[in-house]
C-alpha cells in the first residue's frame, strides 16, 4: 500500500484519518477503537457479501485487452487519455483493474475500489504502476476523504447494488468542485424484453456458480455465430465480443448477479444534477453504425448503457 493511499484513506465508519499498526498489518481509526486488516497489500474494509460473483468473474477469466480497454475508457468516461496525466482519479467500481491500468499507464494517480476480492486481480494487472493503488470497500462507504478526485469514473457497477441511487449519491462526493465524474449504467429497454430478463434472471440467480458458467458457456457459443450473435441476442442477453474468453465472462456478468437495475437517460441526467453538477454531456455508444444506432436509439440493445458526464459546480 502506497503513501498515496494512506493519505487519503478514512474510517468508513467516523470519517476520520486511519493510522498503520506497528506491525503493518491493519489501519487503525483511533477515534473508533477499530481496525481493518490489509491482506496482500490491500486494505480491507468489506466482505464480497451479495456480489461475491464479480470476485470469481475477475480472478478467473483474462479479459483484459489493451487496445479495446483504452478506446473503451475513453468512449465510457468522455475523457481523452493526454488529459489524465497529475490527475488523481478514482475508479469507483474497478473490478479487474482495466480501467485503473488504462488511466495509471496514462500519468494519472488512480485509487481503484471494488466490493470484493476482484482487487488481488487488479492489484496483479497493475503491479508495474506504482502510482495505482486498491482497496476493498463498499461504494455506499467509501473509506476516501470527499472532494479529493479531479476524476471520478464508474463504469457498470452501480446498477448492481441494491439501491443505484444511493450508490451514485455516495460517489459523487468524492468529486472534487471544478473536477469530473463519468457513470455508465445498463439501460432500459422494451417492456417485453425488461420482462423477458427478468423471468431468465429469476432463474440464473438461484444457480449454482459452476451451473451458471455451463450456461454461460452456451451463450458465448451463440455469440461465436454470425447472424445469431446480432439478432438473437436482441432477445436473450449474451455477449458477442470476439475472443470467446470475454464472451463467457461477460455473459456470466449479465446472469449471476443479484441485483440489476435498468436506467433511463433522463434519470441519471437527473441525478446528476441533484448532485450540483454542470455541464452535463450525454455520451454516445462505443459503436457505430446505422442500424446499430438506430436500434441503441430505440432501447432495444439489451446491455446497452446510458452515460453521463459532468462537471462539479465551484462553490
Amino acid at each position: 500500500m502506497n503513501d498515496a493511499l494512506l493519505a487519503l484513506l478514512r474510517c468508513p465508519e467516523t470519517g476520520l484519518p486511519l493510522r498503520m499498526s506497528d506491525d503493518g498489518t491493519s489501519l487503525i481509526c483511533d477515534g473508533g477503537a477499530t481496525t481493518y486488516p490489509i491482506i496482500n497489500g490491500i486494505p480491507r474494509f468489506t466482505q464480497s457479501q451479495h456480489l461475491a460473483s464479480f470476485g470469481r468473474q475477475w480472478t478467473r477469466y483474462e479479459v483484459a485487452h489493451d487496445d479495446e480497454d483504452r478506446a473503451t475508457f475513453q468512449a465510457k468516461t468522455g475523457l481523452s487519455l493526454d488529459e489524465l496525466k497529475g490527475l488523481r482519479v478514482l475508479d469507483a467500481g474497478c473490478g479487474g483493474g482495466r480501467y485503473s491500468k488504462v488511466a495509471g499507464e496514462a500519468g494519472a494517480t488512480v485509487i481503484g475500489v471494488d466490493h470484493t476480492e476482484a482487487v488481488e486481480k487488479a492489484a496483479s494487472l497493475c503491479d508495474h504502476l506504482p502510482n495505482v493503488s486498491f482497496a476493498q470497500a463498499d461504494l455506499k462507504k467509501l473509506p476516501l476523504e470527499p472532494a479529493s478526485f479531479d476524476v471520478v469514473f464508474s463504469i457498470g457497477v452501480m446498477h448492481h447494488d441494491a439501491n443505484t441511487r444511493e450508490v451514485f449519491d455516495a460517489v459523487a462526493k468524492m468529486v472534487k468542485p471544478g473536477g469530473r465524474m463519468a457513470v455508465w449504467l445498463y439501460r432500459r429497454n422494451q417492456w417485453w424484453q425488461e420482462r423477458l430478463n427478468d423471468w431468465l434472471r429469476r432463474r440464473t440467480t438461484a444457480m449454482q456458480p459452476d451451473r451458471l458458467e455451463g450456461f454461460c458457456v452456451w451463450g458465448a457459443r451463440l455469440g461465436g455465430i454470425p447472424l445469431l450473435n446480432s439478432t438473437l441476442n436482441k432477445v436473450i442477453s449474451f455477449s458477442n465480443h470476439p475472443n470467446y474468453e470475454n464472451r463467457v465472462c461477460d455473459t456470466f456478468d449479465w446472469y449471476a448477479p443479484e441485483f440489476q437495475h435498468h436506467h433511463t437517460v433522463r434519470e441519471l441526467t437527473e441525478w446528476f444534477e441533484e448532485a450540483g453538477f454542470t455541464n452535463l454531456r450525454v455520451l454516445p455508444p462505443e459503436k457505430t453504425g446505422t442500424f446499430y444506432r438506430w436500434t441503441y436509439d430505440q432501447n432495444l440493445l439489451v446491455g446497452s448503457g446510458v452515460n453521463v458526464l459532468g462537471q462539479r459546480k465551484n462553490p
